[in-house]
This record gives C-alpha cells, structure tokens and sequence, in this order.
C-alpha cells in the first residue's frame, strides 16, 4: 500500500518539476529575445546620462575610476614552484617544528 503512496507522491513532484522546469525555460527564451534596459544602483544621475555604474571596487577613495591592474601575477616554472616548497618544508620554523624532529612529541 505504502509502494503506490510513494509512487503516487514521487509522480506529482516530478510532474511539478518539468513544469517549473518548462516555465523557466520560456521565461528565459522571453528574456533573451527582449532584452530589458540593465538595472543601475546608485544614483540617478549615472543612469540618466546613459553611463553604466561601474563596480564599487573598481572605484577609489574619491569615486575615481581606478585604471591600473589590480591583481598582478607572476608565472613561475614548476621547478621553481618546487624548490619554494621545498625550502618551506625543509625550514626550521617554530619551536613545535624543532621538538618533532628531535623524536619527542609535545605533552598536551
């Protein structure tokens, strides 16, 4: 009895979601084919004058567009990355490093 309950149940969720599934789809389709003037936060003003509002990071202390790269990386070669790692590792650090290597562990 409990079997049909469940299948019964498990029928109805599925249903529902094809459904949602369906009614986004077409939403979306709606959406792609007529696209909406894109949402502006802030002021008015920036809106108005037809400029898009760029992020709050890329902006300074004053509100002054930011023209420099903000992330710079430096690519390095794997054995390079390596040695790093294995100067890291191989380091003396704090004093907790020190009383492993010498064979006793650290009373808790």
């Amino acid at each position: 009895m409990w079997h049909v309950v469940y299948i019964i149940a498990f029928a109805v969720l599925a249903i529902m979601a094809i459904a949602n599934l369906v009614r986004n789809l077409i939403l979306l389709g709606g959406n792609a084919r007529n696209p909406q003037s894109p949402r502006t936060y802030g002021s008015q003003s920036a809106a108005q004058a037809g400029r898009p509002m760029p992020h709050p990071e890329l902006l300074d202390q004053d509100g002054q567009v930011i023209h420099e790269p903000l992330l710079v990386m430096r690519s390095i070669s794997v054995k390079d990355a390596r040695e790093q790692l294995d100067a890291l590792y191989n380091g003396t650090g704090s004093s907790l490093d020190e009383t492993e290597d010498s064979g006793s562990e650290p009373e808790r």
